[in-house]
Formats: structure tokens, C-alpha cells, sequence
């Protein structure tokens, strides 16, 4: 991807883009890695409102983005265009801005491209990072999204109460490692499943899960479960769906709750497997929900407070899985969906 210097006071900048819609599971040839010209470092004289332009520095993998690769127009998020830039959460440096709330040099996070430099339209939705010998790419996992996504998940959907029992699916990953550490500190007995004996090991090590087992060894996910909870399950966090939740619906307890984060192994979309046992939610009563993490956007100062304060007192560890350089975006995203990444996956675009 060869080109000319660009002219003084703008900057190349490369860009991820989607080749076009998908109904399967992501490729790395879906995406394509684009020189997107010549880019002026300044906000656009005569823009439409106030606007910043920032330097990506770290861009956050995460499983929702694959329903936005499929033209479908009804869920909560819009799909990406073809041949457009990528969208998702990020961390970048303030270069120019018209908004009032912000000036050069301020790092923020919020809705960006998976691009080497952004122009954001909509400031109001960025957040201010105040720096702290936390690292900054923690903004999009610990201290971002999933770590938000665990805490209103286990505290505001579970209702959890202390020595119940909690299971989390796809527990090594940016939300399931955070959820299995808050229910520790709850004083919950936590057991969790990984797709790998390394990250089993790190489940029980490095998180202080209970118990934990890799779901690809356990020929009947009934039995695995009814060893692991021989009382039943009190609370459920769900990330994969399909036979795992099949089987914890058998094993849940009376008045059990679920909360449904997501259903990663039904990333095909388009034909999606059934769940056979949920005539258990009858007679156990138990409760199932989905949720959004962003319905309850007013709980987020307290929440990175919480986490800030836990963390830095050594009370919950954190994981990341870091990519070096916009070119491996691709490569970095579709690894999630084959339980490539250990921890939160993240691609570092630029540390200056």
C-alpha cells in the first residue's frame, strides 16, 4: 500500500473496511484494509455541528459487531455499509475539535473507526479518560463496555444473593472473566466454562473461579453441569447459547435467574438452533432476560469507580489479548469467534 507522503497538516489514513454483507461465520477476506488518502489533521471548516477528529489508538474486538456484518435492519444497532469503514468502541487521542467539552490532547473512548484517524460527529457520545497509572486500552474491556456489561448483568438483571450458585459460559473472555469475579466478591461459589485447558487453568488461577471445566472434553453437558452444581444453579450468565444453555436449564435451581448476555455460538444468524428444555422455566419459575448494557447507561460513574477501586486494591484481575496494528484488525476479530483470543481482545492502532 504504497503512496506519497501526504501534504503538511494531514495524514494517511488506512481504513478497514466491509467487502459486504455476510450470513455465516466472518472471514478475514470479508474485511479489507484500504488506503483511505490523504487525511487533513483540522475539523472541517463548515461542519453541520460540532465535531472532533481524533487519532485512534486502540480499537475493541467484540462479538455484536458480526450481527452488524449482515443486512438486517432490525436490531438494536445498525448494520455496517459495504465498502464503508468498520465502526466500534475505541480509544484515541483528541487531534482538533469543535465541541466545547474538548480540546487536543484529551484521550477519549467511544464509538470510533477502524481507522488510523476519525472525524466523530457525534462528540456528545465520547467519554473523557482520566489518565491514571491504569493502562489506557483497559477503557475497552475492564473499565469499558464488557466490564459494564458484567456488573449491570450480575448485579442489576441476577439479583445475586451470597452462597448462591453462579455458572458463567465463555467465562475467559472480556465479560465472562469480570462477571465470575464479581460474583467471588459477592461471596458466591462460581464454576465456569472455556474452550481450552490454558484457559481453564487461568479461570481457576488467575480469576478464582471455584471450578471450571473446558466444554469441548465433556461429552454430555448435562452431566458436566449436574458434577459441577450438584444443588442446581441459582444464576446463569449467559454468553453462548445453543446445547450449553439447553443443559443449564436442566440444572437450574427454583426461582433461578438468567441473564442473557449473548449467544456466541449462534453467530450463523440465519439459522440459529432451538432450545428444547425451556418448559423448565415453568415449574423452577425461573427468571430469563435479555438486556443491553446501555439501558442502564445513568449506572456508569459509579460502575468505574467500583472497578477502578477493586482493581487497583488487586480484587479482580484483568486479561487482554493484544493485536499489534490496524492490518491485523481482521485477522484479530475473527479469531473470537473460534476462542483464538485469551481474555479481551484488543488491537492496538498507535501508542503515540
Amino acid at each position: 500500500m504504497e503512496q506519497a507522503n501526504p501534504p503538511a497538516g494531514s495524514a494517511r489514513n488506512r481504513k478497514v473496511v466491509l467487502r459486504e454483507y455476510i450470513s455465516r461465520a466472518p472471514r478475514e477476506d470479508d474485511m479489507a484494509l484500504v488506503d483511505g488518502g490523504a487525511m487533513p489533521l483540522r475539523v472541517p471548516e463548515g461542519a453541520a455541528g460540532p465535531a472532533v477528529l481524533v487519532k485512534n489508538l486502540y480499537l475493541s474486538c467484540d462479538p455484536y459487531m458480526r450481527g452488524r456484518m449482515r443486512d438486517f435492519h432490525g436490531s438494536y444497532i445498525p448494520p455496517f455499509k459495504p465498502g464503508s469503514v468498520i465502526e466500534g468502541l475505541g480509544v484515541a487521542r483528541v487531534m482538533d475539535s469543535t465541541h466545547p467539552g474538548f480540546v487536543a490532547g484529551d484521550i477519549v473512548s467511544g464509538m470510533t473507526g477502524w481507522e488510523e484517524y476519525s472525524l466523530i460527529d457525534k462528540p456528545e457520545q465520547l467519554n473523557k479518560i482520566q489518565q491514571s497509572d491504569i493502562p489506557l486500552s483497559y477503557h475497552l474491556g475492564l473499565l469499558g463496555m464488557p466490564g459494564f456489561t458484567a456488573y449491570v448483568g450480575f448485579y442489576e438483571i441476577c439479583s445475586p444473593k451470597k452462597g448462591e450458585f453462579v455458572f458463567v459460559s465463555a467465562a475467559s473472555g472480556a465479560v465472562g472473566q469480570i462477571v465470575g469475579q464479581l460474583a467471588k466478591l459477592h461471596g458466591c461459589y462460581v464454576v465456569g466454562s472455556a474452550g481450552t485447558n490454558e484457559k481453564v487453568e487461568l479461570l481457576k488461577d488467575k480469576f478464582g473461579f471455584d471450578a471450571a471445566f473446558n466444554y469441548k472434553e465433556e461429552p454430555d453437558l448435562t452431566v458436566a453441569l449436574k458434577r459441577y452444581f450438584p444443588e442446581g444453579i441459582d444464576i446463569y450468565f449467559e454468553n453462548v447459547g445453543g446445547p450449553m444453555l439447553d443443559a443449564v436449564l436442566l440444572n437450574m435451581r427454583m426461582h433461578g435467574r438468567i441473564a442473557v448476555c449473548g449467544m456466541v455460538s449462534q453467530h450463523g444468524m440465519t439459522d440459529p438452533a432451538g432450545i428444547h428444555n425451556l418448559f423448565c422455566l415453568v415449574p423452577k419459575r425461573i427468571s430469563m432476560k435479555g438486556f443491553i448494557q446501555s439501558d442502564y447507561i445513568n449506572l456508569f460513574p459509579q460502575f468505574v469507580d467500583y472497578m477502578t477501586k477493586h482493581y487497583k486494591d488487586g480484587k479482580i484481575a484483568y486479561v487482554e489479548d493484544m493485536s499489534i496494528g490496524l492490518e491485523n484488525a481482521p485477522a484479530a476479530f475473527v479469531g473470537l469467534f473460534s476462542g483464538k483470543n485469551v481474555g479481551k481482545q484488543v488491537v492496538c492502532v498507535s501508542q503515540e
